[in-house]
């Protein structure tokens, strides 16, 4: 694609300036409303390492708090850690991280609010991410295979696109 393409097709991008550079979006114009955001991830393991975890038996102490804290510390640095993301006064940062004896493994929920001029979708997908990293480096020691998968939105609500949730698969 040629430049002069790139700039005819990426005209209604508002993360692009007029020679398609890549831009924080100007959001001063915006009203502040109440907006949420949900996010999981899932982190599997062998059904040993999931025990071990499940009965408090690991090297390194508190799997599940430490993921847990991690993950809400993590949603309040989302702006320094992505490079176009405003920096956004959170009211709420809620982080679950739910045993699921089928997967083995946990499933982890964020839940982020804020109100402010744009979303939140970012903060509560980098909570989740954080959270099972963290998880996977609290139990390495036991398992060096988990694998995260699956990481992605739940639903958003608020703001000038309304709410989503994804269509039923």
């Amino acid at each position: 694609m040629t430049q002069e393409n790139f700039l005819l097709n990426s005209a209604g991008l508002s993360h692009l300036d007029r020679q398609g550079q890549a831009q924080m979006v100007d959001v001063s114009a915006k009203a502040p409303t109440i907006r949420q955001a949900v996010a999981v991830a899932k982190v599997r393991m062998l059904a040993a390492t999931f025990a071990a975890i499940q009965a408090g038996n690991t090297p390194k102490g508190d799997v599940l708090g430490t993921a847990r804290i991690a993950g809400i510390m993590a949603a309040k640095q989302t702006a320094t850690l992505i490079p176009l993301c405003h920096p956004l006064p959170l009211q709420k940062v809620a982080v679950e991280v739910k045993p699921d004896p089928q997967l083995p493994g946990y499933q982890i929920y964020a839940t982020v609010k804020t109100k402010a001029e744009t979303g939140v979708e970012m903060e509560a997908l980098t909570a989740v991410s954080i959270a099972a990293l963290t998880l996977y480096d609290m139990a390495k020691a036991l398992e060096k295979s988990i694998q995260i998968e699956s990481i992605h939105l739940v639903s958003k609500s608020g703001g000038k696109s309304g709410d989503y949730s994804p269509p039923e698969q």
